[in-house]
Formats: structure tokens, sequence, C-alpha cells
């Protein structure tokens, strides 16, 4: 009698060979819902385990590395090796999935290109991520996060005209296409369930960015409107005013295209009533902007919401992390996980956002030390001590212990 499924990828393999933020991200959730995942990294660890954003650096595993790799265990060998090619080679047999994000040309300098790997297991789903494309005239580009917000249109969609573009305050691009690769495994595998075959995947965060954008992109398109910022800093230039982000006495609310009926009965701007919802609110946005702004200085942010809340009007607060962490709805939903680390004791960090009522994700273990699991993944494929401590002297392979 097969045993009850308790994760729904328990049972599969997936090998990350990805660095930064999209490849890991999207291998993390993997991982979350049960996968094995095991993070191929070179025998020093990631580059991402070498920066610290913000400064948040930790023990002995910075915090950036640490929220992208939890559920994972860590092999540390050199592939410019052949034992180490080898290593590889022996866990891709027993694999489902193999997930890198090298620029274009080093898989295959690498021998972990699609065809090397696929033909040692046909039934390998091979995911491969990169900035703008696998050819094409930018495929040498970086693909940063911001270089791709400012190439996508997004940011020009916010502010004011004649001032900078507003990239995101988070790494939105890295975000969306580590959702995108994500999505993308489990419709191949799903495939492969039917068919028994594997395939190539290719995921780009340009094309992930852009995607993101279809109701927007659409209304160029289709409809030919232009995107045409105004003299206020509207939060969307598609949708009519007002629509953003307002001072009151005493902070911030965001209000969200209230009818002017509604609007101008809460601030008291009878002059806004005459208006109509669907064309004066595009064409005198900049003027009804304006007058909101005005109008909300004069009382404080839980009075501005009181009153909109009193009506069909959409307002809610400003919140920065402290708010959203100790905020009640965020608590009742189980937003963020907790667990203890090995190494940097208690992680506090938000969790995998999907519920599920038979097999619901859960965090086994926190992310690893660079090779940490080396010596007891390649047991796994049969590899002698000896063999194992041979190719750690020579650093063909590398291995940190807790």
């Amino acid at each position: 009698m097969t045993a009850p499924l308790t994760n729904i990828l328990q049972g599969y393999r997936v090998l990350d060979c990805s660095i930064a933020m999209a490849g890991p991200f999207a291998a993390q959730r993997l991982g979350d819902l049960g996968a094995d995942v095991i993070k191929v990294e070179p025998v020093n660890g990631e580059w991402q385990r070498h920066i610290s954003a913000g400064g948040a650096k930790g023990n002995r595993i910075n915090v950036s590395f640490l929220s992208l790799n939890r559920n994972k265990r860590s092999l540390a060998v050199d592939l410019k090796q052949e034992e180490g090619k080898d290593a590889l080679y022996e866990l891709v047999r027993t694999s489902d999935v193999f997930l890198q994000n090298y620029r274009p040309g080093v898989a295959k300098r690498l021998g972990v290109d699609y065809e090397t790997l696929s033909a040692i297991n046909p039934k390998l789903v091979y995911v491969s991520m990169s900035g703008y494309g696998e050819d094409g005239p930018y495929k040498q580009r970086p693909g940063q996060d911001l270089l791709l917000q400012a190439m996508s249109g997004a940011m020009l969609s916010t502010g004011r005209a004649g001032e900078p573009p507003v990239p995101a305050g988070q790494y939105v691009v890295d975000a969306v296409t580590a959702s995108t690769a994500f999505e993308a495994v489990l419709a191949a595998l799903l495939y492969r369930e039917r068919t028994g075959e594997g395939q190539l995947v290719q995921v780009n965060m340009l094309d992930a960015i852009v995607a993101l954008q279809m109701q927007e992109f659409s209304i160029y398109t289709v409809a030919n409107k232009p995107q045409q910022r105004g003299a206020e800093p509207h939060a969307h230039v598609y949708i009519r005013a007002p629509y953003g982000i307002f001072a009151t006495s005493d902070g911030y609310i965001a209000l969200a295209f209230p009818s002017m009926k509604t609007l101008s009965q809460v601030i008291d701007a009878p002059e806004l009533a005459e208006l109509d919802d669907e064309v004066d609110t595009f064409t005198r946005r900049d003027y009804i902007f304006a007058t909101t702004r005005e109008k909300l200085l004069h009382k404080t942010s839980v009075q501005w919401l009181d009153k909109f809340g009193a009506t069909d009007a959409w307002a809610g607060p400003v919140l920065g992390y402290e708010d959203v962490v100790n905020d009640p709805q965020i608590k009742h939903n189980g937003t963020f996980v907790e667990y203890e680390h090995p190494t940097e004791g208690k992680v506090k960090t938000p969790g995998f956002p999907i519920k599920f009522s038979k097999t619901p994700s859960r965090v086994t273990r926190g992310a690893p030390l660079a090779g940490q699991h080396t010596r007891e993944i390649l047991g796994e494929l049969g590899w002698s001590d000896d063999r194992v401590n041979a190719l750690l002297k020579s650093q063909t392979l590398g291995e940190q212990t807790l």
C-alpha cells in the first residue's frame, strides 16, 4: 500500500544550479512543497552568500541568502573538474528538475546544457532562466532587476511628467520571474506525468515583467492609449483620478478612484460632484488629484479612513514593515513562518503563500552552509568516504560543517 503524501512534491528531486534571487527563490518554493532541493554551488559558495543586502550579514549566513534558500541541501562542487562533473551527472540520473540561470553559453561550456543532461536523463525537466532570452540582440546584457524594470515600461506608469521614472521598492522583476519559473516547473512535471517525457523550459526576466503588465500593455496595443504621466504623482497612468498616496495631517493614506459624488461629499469639495466619473477623471485628473491632496492635509489618517470607510470608497492605510509584521490580518493568515536555524538562531520570514488542505507547505530546514550536505548527498550515490575526502582535499568538493 502506497504511503500517503504529506507534501505535494514529496519524492521529486530538484538540482538548483542558480544564483542571486530569481532562480533560488523559484527552487525554494519547490522545496517548500516537499521537493528534495539540492543547491549545487561552487566550492566557496554561491555569489549571494557573499553579498549582504542592507548590511544584514548574519552569523555564518547573510540574510539575503537565508531568505532564499530554506528547505535545501548544499553540495559544494567545482564543475570545471571532471570528477565534480561526474558527481552532477550521477545526480541528474535520479533527478526530476534541473534549474540554472547562467548567462547564455555558460551551461554548454560547463557541460550542463540541456542536450547533455537530457541525454543522461530524458525525463528531466530542464529550466533555463535568463535576463532577456537565450538568443537575440540582448542575450549578453546583464539581467539585473532595476535594468529590467527600466526597460519594461513599468516605471513610466507612475509619477509626475518631467520627473524621473519611479522604480519599485522591491526586486519585482526577480520575484515575478521566480514565480513564472515555479509555475513552469509544475506545468512541465504535469506534462511528464501524462507523457513520461521531460523537456526544455525557458524563462526570461524581460518577458516575465512584460507579461505582468498584461492589462496595461493591452490598453496601449489594442486601444492605442499612450502612457501619459500628469503633473501630479498618480499611481497609475491608466487608472482614473484620484489614485495614489496622499499626505494627511499625521501620515499617509491610499485612495483608489472613488466616485466623484462620494469624494465630493467626504472631502467637502462640492465642485467635484459635477464631474463625470468616466471622462473627467481622466481628462482632469491633475485638478482632481490636487484638490484631493489639499483637502486631506487637514485631518489625521484615522479620521479620513473612518470617513471614507463609512462610504463605498476604497481607502486604506500606508504601512511600514513594522506595522505589516504586527498587523492582525497578517497574524491571522500565518503569513510569516518562524523556525530555529542552527547558526542564525530564530528566523522569521515570509512563508509559502498558498495553502493546501491536505498537503501544507512546511519548513524542514533553514538555508544550508556551503557544502553542508556534500558528504551526505554523495553518500546517497554510493561514493565512499575515501573518495569524498580525496576530492575535498583537492578542492574539487567543498564542505562546511556546523
